[in-house]
Order: C-alpha cells, then structure tokens, then sequence
C-alpha cells in the first residue's frame, strides 16, 4: 500500500460558537486564547464546510482532496458503492451553554425536502433553508466529563404529572387528556408569543428565584430554566423551548457512557465534553431556545413523538481497554481505547478510521508520534501498533461492516 493510504496526522477545524467553553478544547489543542473565545466544537472529517487536513511531505492537503484522488484505495470499493465518502463527522465538544432544541429528518425526508427547497429556489446559505443536504443526520455521543442533555419525550404519566404539578401549565391539562402529546405540543409551538410571555413569565421568575435559594438542582427542570437566563429576570420575549425543557427526558450521562439519536427524536446538548459522532450532514429542525430559523409545520411533521425512555449505553468489551460502541444504522461504530503505561494495542482498519487523543500520546507502527489533541487517519488494510509509556486515552470513529452491511437498515 502506498504510504499516502496509510496512516496520516490529521487537522481539525475549530468552531466557534456562542455557546462553547474558553479552556477545554484550547487546552487540549494547545491553542492559546487570549481574547476568550468560545471553542464549541472540533471537527474531524471530509464535511465540505470544514474539511479536516493530512499530513503530507511537504505540508497539509485537505482530506477530501486525497480520497478524491485515489477513491477505492481511500475508502474501499464496497464503502464507496454505498456511500461515496468517508460517511460521518467527529467531533469534540465543550458545551458552557444550553444547544438550541433540534430534530433530525430521515434520509427519505431529507431527500424530499432538500428537492422541495432547490425547486423553490432557496439559497442553500439562506438562514430559512431547512435541508442543506439529502442526508439524514443521526447522532451519538460518548461522554468526557460529567453530560447532561434533553432527550425525548417523557412518559405519558411523568408528562401528566408535570402538568399538574407546574401551575403554569395546568391550563394545558385538558388539551392532553383528550388528544395527547403530539396535539398539546402543536399547540403550543403555535401558540401566539404574547400568550407563551403570559403563561411562562411566572414561571421563569420563580424558578430562578428558587435556584438562587439553592431549591433545584440539575434534574429539575426549572435549574436548566434558571441558567437559559442567567439566574436574570427575562426581558423580551421568552423562547417556547422552554416547555420542551420540561416535556422531555432530562439525562445525565457519567464519562465512558454514550447515547443514541436518531431520526424524529427531539434533543438539546445542556452542559459538558463528548465526543459526537453523526452522519455527514447540516440538516437540522430546530424547537426552541435559538435565534435561529424555527419551521413549525417542517419540525412538527419531523418530529417523534413517541414517549421514550432513555437508553444509556456501556459500549461492549472487546479486550483489555477497548471499548466498541456500535449504533442501529450503518454511518459509523464508535470505540473508546483507554492505555496505561507500558502497554500496546494492536488492529487492522477494515473502513477509513478517524482517531483522535484526549490524554496522553503514543507511538504507532514504532514511527509516528501522537500527542494529547491530535489526531490522525488509519486507511482501510492498514495494520498498526500502539506503544503508550502512561494513562492514554483515545477515540476512534469507523464503519463496522463496510463488506456486509443489512437491506433493513435505517433509509
């Protein structure tokens, strides 16, 4: 094998969004920040926003650009049959405040909408489009730190009991009773914004007044309310997500634990570090709790509205300090490799794999050296070894089965 499809240092793209921490992803890239600016994500893949670099002999080449150029040898034959490019998106995360509430489409809803929209003539950089892409935009998380988020709808008698324990919200009670979850979330997605100020007003300012007493903590959701606004009293309007806040499942995740978000499931990033793994998509329908482009009638005929409760996944054991997280859709597998000192990992990549170091570094194949914060690529049939001299902590993204993927899978 030609020593480009080997193994090669990757570079990432920083993103900077409002809602990203200062220290950890400066820290771990060993960026200096000194105007303190938000570093919310690090993206690791071929998305055609923000193409990761390789290493090459005489400096950086965009990835896209050398899978373009040799195609089989970058991705094998049957991976490019079924989806023409490496097929997800890493990324590190560092989350100082709450994600807008977002859903994802399917990919046969994806398809549909990105069509609709190009017949309409809209712009794919216009702030109304919904699908920027034909993709769908399934996600997992594996957490670093302590993470909490919203997950799904909760059941129908913890949603009843919201109701009538919230004073707020005892007016929805009927709506409810006779024509359930989806019509009561309808309605107040539709709901005139003077009315959502009237009902929610009261709300906010007694849940902040009662997180400043030191009344909530993080499972509750009025702490989660409190902290939207800073422990200030709203002046404005106030965002609808708020209801979503409490209508849906509130998930702390512990670090090595993961979760799954697939298509139609509604969810909000709260607070912590991940590493997210997602198709390679933008398409997102969002809820609340943004500034930006809200698509009721789109968000509503996207959305799941089935009650869930939330599955909180271990990975599975494949030896010593490996653990494999595998999903229900053939996009990407996830592994977590935790090294102590003196000890090695050996492999063989059966798919492109993305990897990158949160702690510690190691010396692959006996020739290359990689640190804390960088990251690298495997191409599929390479063999590698990792010698690690202390606490080492890596993560890597593949697609499992590239040779042998299911005709049921997700569309």
């Amino acid at each position: 094998m030609s020593n480009r499809y080997s193994i090669l240092k990757l570079q990432g793209k920083v993103q900077h969004y409002d809602w990203g921490g200062y220290t950890f992803l400066p820290e771990l890239l060993g960026i200096k920040n000194e105007e303190k600016r938000p570093f919310a994500e690090y993206w690791l893949g071929v998305h055609p926003t923000a193409s990761a670099y390789v290493a090459i002999q005489n400096g950086w080449k965009p990835l896209q650009q050398l899978i373009d150029e040799e195609p089989d040898a970058a991705l094998t034959p049957a991976l490019r049959q079924k989806f023409g490019n490496i097929p997800y998106l890493l990324k590190v995360m560092d989350v100082r405040e709450m994600l807008s509430i977002q859903v994802h489409p399917s990919k046969e809803n994806a398809i549909a909408g990105f069509e609709r929209e190009n017949q309409l003539g809209i712009p794919l950089n216009a702030p109304h489009r919904n699908y920027k892409d034909q993709n769908h935009k399934p996600e997992a998380m594996l957490a670093i730190s302590e993470f909490w988020l919203l997950h799904g709808f909760k059941q129908k008698e913890q949603l009843q009991q919201i109701l009538e324990e919230v004073i707020e919200f005892q007016i929805l009670l009927p709506l409810f009773r006779k024509e359930g979850l989806q019509s009561l979330y309808r309605f107040i997605m539709e709901m005139e914004q003077q009315s959502i100020n009237d009902l929610l007003l009261p709300l906010v300012k007694r849940e902040i007044r009662q997180k400043q007493e030191g009344l909530l903590n993080k499972n509750h959701p009025g702490w989660w309310v409190a902290k939207h606004f800073n422990d200030q009293h709203p002046s404005g309007d106030i965002d609808r997500g708020i209801f979503s806040i409490y209508f849906f499942n509130i998930v702390c995740l512990q670090p090595g634990e993961a979760i799954f978000q697939g298509a139609g499931l509604p969810h909000a990033y709260l607070e912590g570090q991940n590493i997210e793994l997602m198709s390679n998509s933008d398409n997102v329908l969002r809820a609340g709790l943004t500034k930006k482009h809200i698509d009721v009638q789109e968000l509503l005929a996207n959305t799941d509205f089935t009650p869930i409760v939330p599955n909180i996944l271990k990975g599975q054991s494949r030896r010593d300090g490996e653990q494999v997280f595998h999903f229900p859709i053939s996009d990407f597998s996830l592994t977590h490799v935790l090294l102590n000192s003196d000890t090695s990992f050996e492999d063989k990549a059966i798919s492109p794999e993305i990897w990158v170091v949160i702690e510690g570094g190691v010396i692959i194949n006996q020739q290359l050296v990689v640190k804390k914060g960088e990251a690298f690529i495997v191409f599929p049939g390479q063999s590698y070894q990792f010698l690690s001299s202390g606490k080492t902590s890596l993560y890597k993204a593949f697609v499992a089965i590239p040779d042998a993927y299911s005709q049921d899978e997700e569309n």
